[in-house]
């Protein structure tokens, strides 16, 4: 076998590979042997049928896979001996196939981009420093009222978080649209859950009332037929109903796991659970900083292979958010929604890996269970949850990759410029949910469900 290598870009590769005519050759006269001693043809015997006849009729099919195998099993050689990291499957076209004469295929493939890592030195990164106080914690007590409030009903006309039943029936014209109908629709006025415009009209409504509103679906709504289009609801209320907040005693203590309703607890307990979250968020922004300045001094081509792929993780992820169901053919999706985060993703893993080799970086045993620990205490059985996290090979090494990647960010940080900045506790919060904006939210509710 002779193997020839050509480099089109700086991950493409073009591999030329010879085979001999001989080795092409007795394989396939094997394989027509074996062929010929299955073959069933009238007026022969099994395994009787001449070698001419068994050449005429299966000749060509079984040079063509005799071929293919040969192929697959020297293109595997030549990317060994020329040390190639191929990412992806290549396309492997035969260029001469002629019996008696030496079998030559190209593959085309990508490999991984070798990659020297560029210091982010003089980068600025902004980490959060929040603290949690008694205001933060009854502000968050009060969220957890709303939460679990009960709806009342009431003889009195509807204002701002009270909630109205309705049915309503939506119009273009004269025409009723279709997903613009609902009954026994409950809304809270307020929520911004409809178009603009609609919740404000109902505000001064009552029980059994019947009015009409008109309203301008958005210019980038999602429906194109109706965006921008002017619309008009029948609106039938059914009831006005306002919310009763449950008294903050030991029944409502008890649904957050302090079992014998000590307010003192509670209070505790809301803190650990707020400054866990709010590190969660400053480490989550400082990290997305830390890999944007990575990736701009990094600019490394990405194999074509590997977005796609993680192109379809994005598609899977966004039917099963969206409750598309499992036989749900993702291949619906648009692959230009997806594709810069894709690519975004994949440059991030390739530059996180080689952080992660450079430095040597790995996680013990010891530093595994203690990050389990840690993220079992979100549960209300943590032990359970340690017990199946520690006894999973794969949920371990979910960790383990988490582990690494939380030691090549702190290397990052090394080299950065790390500016401390007070925030306030929702300041923090609203900055780290800023900083995912390559998370892009996709919005595909239906004309029922916003309008």
């Amino acid at each position: 076998m002779q193997a020839s290598v050509e480099t089109t870009s700086q991950i493409a590769r073009r591999v030329t590979v010879q085979v001999p005519a001989a080795e092409v050759d007795q394989a396939v006269a094997a394989r027509l042997q074996d062929t010929a001693k299955n073959v069933r043809l009238n007026g022969f015997r099994q395994g009787r049928v001449p070698m001419a006849v068994v050449k005429q009729r299966y000749g060509r099919d079984v040079r063509n896979e005799v071929v293919g195998e040969l192929m697959r099993q020297h293109y595997v050689t030549a990317i060994t001996e020329q040390s190639l990291n191929p990412a992806g499957y290549p396309s492997i076209e035969p260029t001469v196939n002629e019996s008696g004469k030496d079998l030559e295929f190209v593959a085309t493939l990508e490999v991984y981009p070798e990659i020297e890592l560029a210091s982010i030195e003089g980068s600025e990164i902004e980490r959060p420093v929040a603290t949690v106080n008694d205001a933060d914690i009854e502000q968050m007590i009060e969220t957890l009222r709303k939460q679990n409030a009960a709806w009342e009903a009431v003889d009195r006309a509807a204002a701002e978080g009270d909630q109205v039943k309705v049915d309503f029936k939506g119009f273009l014209g004269d025409e009723p649209f279709e997903g613009g109908e609902a009954e026994g629709h409950e809304l809270v006025l307020g929520s911004n859950s409809f178009i603009p415009g609609f919740e404000e009209q109902l505000a001064g409504v009552k029980a059994n009332d019947e009015t009409e509103i008109k309203v301008t679906f958005p210019e980038d709504y999602q429906a194109e037929h109706l965006a921008g289009q002017e619309a008009t609801f029948q609106v039938k209320v059914h009831q006005v109903s306002a919310q009763k907040l449950p008294e903050v005693d030991a029944e409502f203590i008890k649904q957050f796991g302090v079992e014998d309703g000590d307010i003192e607890k509670f209070h505790g307990e809301v803190r650990k659970n707020m400054e866990r979250e709010v590190q969660q968020a400053v480490d989550n922004r400082v990290k997305q900083q830390a890999l944007e300045a990575l990736k701009t001094a990094n600019d490394i081509p990405v194999p074509t292979s590997l977005i796609e792929q993680e192109t379809d993780g994005l598609k899977r992820q966004a039917a099963q958010q969206f409750g598309l169901g499992d036989d749900f053919d993702v291949s619906q999706l648009p692959n230009e929604l997806f594709a810069e985060q894709a690519k975004s993703r994949v440059q991030v893993g390739l530059l996180l890996a080689e952080v992660i080799k450079v430095h040597e970086i790995d996680a013990s045993d010891d530093e595994i269970k203690a990050k389990v620990e840690e993220l079992a205490q979100q549960y209300q059985q943590p032990e359970e949850v340690i017990e199946y996290y520690l006894k999973d090979e794969k949920m371990k090494n979910q960790v383990k990759s988490a582990i690494l990647e939380e030691k090549a960010v702190d290397k990052l940080l090394e080299q950065a410029q790390v500016k401390d900045v007070e925030m306030s506790y929702e300041q923090a919060l609203q900055a780290a949910q800023q900083q995912q904006d390559g998370e892009e939210d996709s919005d595909d509710e239906t004309a029922s469900d916003k309008t």
